[in-house]
């Protein structure tokens, strides 16, 4: 078409809709197939103006934050390894669900929260969509025998900053089951059921993190400690499904795909040095732009260790993550992804799973 049929393609469009009046638009710009920027008779690369435009951002970094964080981000505006990959092990646009939703039967999830958690809207969504009955579930509601935890198939404890993570991401949370035995004893007796699932996402997972006592088949999970960047994350980053028997993940392991992240208290620290992330039953992974695990930041947003993101219980029905899947269950909702996504993300796969898991 080129660039005068763009342009007068986009003012018929204007016309149409009535908002041409008083516009005048002319082309400035042609896009070009390579990685270089031609003004006028100055021509550079892509990446050296970004440099330049980030020099300052990275000024402030370094004496902010972790210096070598910010050295790194720097550095990776250069490199290839840096770049968005995404592929998928599985049609996203199928619903594996559907024939168990199609019965009209929707299992109880509770959509369990605290005080200062953030995510229960959208982790509801997603249940729902997946065919799910999502029900809000505070924690008081618990305490004060409102609601029981006998009543549901699915626990999902969604992120946000519980009690403001005074006593570290998820540590006040898990300290309020820890210490009332009655509740104690209603979450290892969910955990024990072979007819449940969990997910904990966020401050979820640190806050199951720290109750895996409770939880059969998770006594090498890790805690969950400062980023490396000394800094709060909120970003779109890059994970890898690696190879697991869970239910949650059925037919997604070797897919590499986008997802959000939001956290401060995201690098995992295992209780003994020998453990290592095989052993804890790793199954979600930060990697590089050819699809590599990765400790690089900003790809990996907290340092973890073999760029650990989630893990699950060793029969696979319990599964905790850093990045939120919830927030990026539809395509929309994605900063960027393949133009060929559309409607229901990849993410919903893991909600669907979960449905398809229950019968």
């Amino acid at each position: 078409m080129g660039v005068w049929g763009s342009l007068n393609a986009q003012r018929e469009g204007l016309a149409a809709a009535g908002a041409d009046a008083g516009l005048h638009a002319t082309a400035v710009a042609l896009p070009r197939h390579d990685d270089r920027v031609l003004i006028g008779g100055y021509e550079t690369t892509r990446a050296a103006l970004e440099r330049l435009w980030s020099e300052t951002s990275y000024r402030m970094q370094s004496l902010r934050d972790d210096r070598a964080c910010a050295e790194e981000e720097l550095e990776g505006i250069d490199l290839r390894t840096y770049r968005s990959v995404t592929r998928l092990g599985f049609d996203a646009r199928r619903d594996v669900a559907a024939p168990y939703v199609a019965t009209g039967a929707r299992p109880r999830a509770a959509i369990l929260r605290d005080q200062g958690v953030n995510g229960q809207v959208e982790m509801g969504a997603a249940f729902h969509r997946a065919g799910f009955e999502a029900v809000d579930v505070h924690m008081s509601d618990l305490f004060e025998q409102r609601r029981s935890l006998e009543d549901f198939a699915v626990l999902a404890a969604c992120g946000g900053f519980s009690y403001g993570d005074v006593l570290g991401g998820g540590g006040g949370w898990a300290k309020s089951i820890l210490f009332d035995a009655r509740v104690r004893d209603a979450f290892a007796a969910f955990f024990a059921r072979s007819d449940t699932l969990t997910l904990g996402v966020c401050n979820g997972c640190q806050m199951l993190s720290q109750v895996k006592s409770l939880v059969p088949g998770a006594a090498r999970w890790p805690r969950f400690v400062r980023n490396r960047s000394e800094q709060f994350e909120g970003r779109s980053v890059v994970v890898r499904v690696g190879a697991t028997d869970s239910p949650w993940l059925a037919g997604m392991v070797g897919s590499v795909l986008p997802i959000a992240v939001a956290h401060g208290e995201g690098r995992v620290e295992f209780d003994a040095p020998e453990w290592d992330s095989r052993q804890a039953r790793t199954v979600l992974r930060y990697v590089d732009g050819i699809g590599q695990p990765t400790e690089r930041y900003p790809l990996n947003p907290n340092g973890s260790q073999g760029g650990v993101a989630g893990l699950t219980s060793t029969d696979g029905r319990a599964l905790i993550m850093m990045p939120h899947p919830e927030r990026v269950f539809r395509a929309i909702q994605h900063s960027w992804c393949p133009p060929e996504w559309d409607g229901d993300g990849p993410w919903l796969r893991l909600f669907r799973n979960a449905r398809v898991a229950l019968g």
